[in-house]
């Protein structure tokens, strides 16, 4: 009768630090990948903010009857690609072709801004205006930000995976579906600095 109270009493014990181990586990793995989805919102954020200042610049642009056409065409037509709905990237499913996709359609549209900074330096009249130097200083500002929030999503997206990865939580992870993350890498090439031209 003692041994099987015994019995009953040590499978109390392993059964509820099994919950509690399990239930440590998993409540870890939510707060890890909730975590990354939050700061992938931050990275959202900061890539609209860019977004719904170019309808301004363009404006500003505009005004200036002589000015290329082409060029502003390009932003307007890169600001639409970036922001489709197919571009938006699930946070559940930070994967790396999702964030690939969403980072080509950015990099296209910070290419077509660059060319369009670049044509502005013909303009010195353009460059003078109190409101273009205005949204240039935020469109500055905004790509700080942007930098700033890529490098905080990379890090919560560090401490996820890592998370998951040691044992035995990586048995854990493996129960429960919580697979790795993909980090916003940097394009190719982004480690070379730009060559600069002044003809």
């Amino acid at each position: 009768m003692k041994k099987s109270w015994i019995i009953i009493i040590v499978l109390v014990v392993v059964a509820i630090f099994l919950y509690s181990s399990f239930k440590g586990k998993y409540n870890q793995m939510v707060t890890l990948s909730e975590a990354t989805a939050q700061s992938w919102a931050q990275v959202e954020n900061q890539y609209q903010r860019r977004a719904d200042l170019i309808p301004n610049l363009v404006n500003t642009v505009k005004g200036y009857a002589d000015f290329e056409k082409e060029t502003l065409t390009q932003v307007v037509e890169a600001r639409a690609s970036a922001t489709r709905p197919e571009i938006k990237v699930d946070p559940s499913k930070l994967d790396a072709g999702s964030i690939a996709m969403f980072q080509q359609a950015q990099d296209n549209l910070s290419s077509a801004l660059s060319r369009l900074l670049v044509t502005i330096e013909k303009y010195p009249d353009l460059k003078a205006n109190e409101q273009f130097q205005q949204l240039q200083v935020q469109l500055e500002g905004t790509e700080n930000r942007i930098s700033t929030e890529r490098k905080r999503f990379n890090d919560s997206v560090l401490e996820y995976n890592k998370y998951i990865k040691l044992f035995p939580n990586n048995i854990y992870a493996g129960l429960f579906n919580f697979d790795e993350k993909a980090y916003f890498e940097a394009k190719e090439g982004a480690e070379e600095a730009p060559e600069v031209s002044f003809e």
